[in-house]
């Protein structure tokens, strides 16, 4: 299971911190990534990390803004997202994915959160 918490209200230039809590399984076998869905838009990755955290990755619309860490003895994985714009506003999921290699894909992860809301006022 996975939880979300951190969404919200915020102005334009501004930073939200995103928590996702993971219990049921080993977290440090999954590979983490947090997706990002907008109205009428297909879900994105927006950032990803390898088990011991040592290995990032994020799409360009990100990179610089966004950090995805991971604690395994909290069983938790963060997103720190500085310099926020009216266009990253959507629903961010965490999800899990068992696959050995990085991926991008949607379909490659095993497990989602409910997802929490982010709303970037301009």
């Amino acid at each position: 299971q996975l939880v979300e918490s951190g969404g919200g209200l915020v102005q334009a230039g501004g930073s939200l911190r995103l928590s996702c809590a993971a219990s049921g399984h080993t977290f440090s076998d999954y590979r983490m990534g947090w997706f990002r869905q907008a109205p009428g838009k297909e879900r994105e990755l927006v950032a990803a990390i390898n088990w011991s955290g040592g290995t990032t990755n994020y799409p360009d619309s990100v990179k610089g803004r966004f950090t995805i860490s991971r604690d395994n003895a909290k069983n938790t994985v963060y997103l720190q997202m500085n310099t926020l714009q009216p266009e990253d506003t959507a629903v961010y999921y965490c999800a899990a994915t068992s696959s050995y290699y990085y991926t991008d894909r949607r379909n490659d992860y095993d497990y989602w959160g409910q997802g929490t809301q982010v709303t970037v006022s301009s």
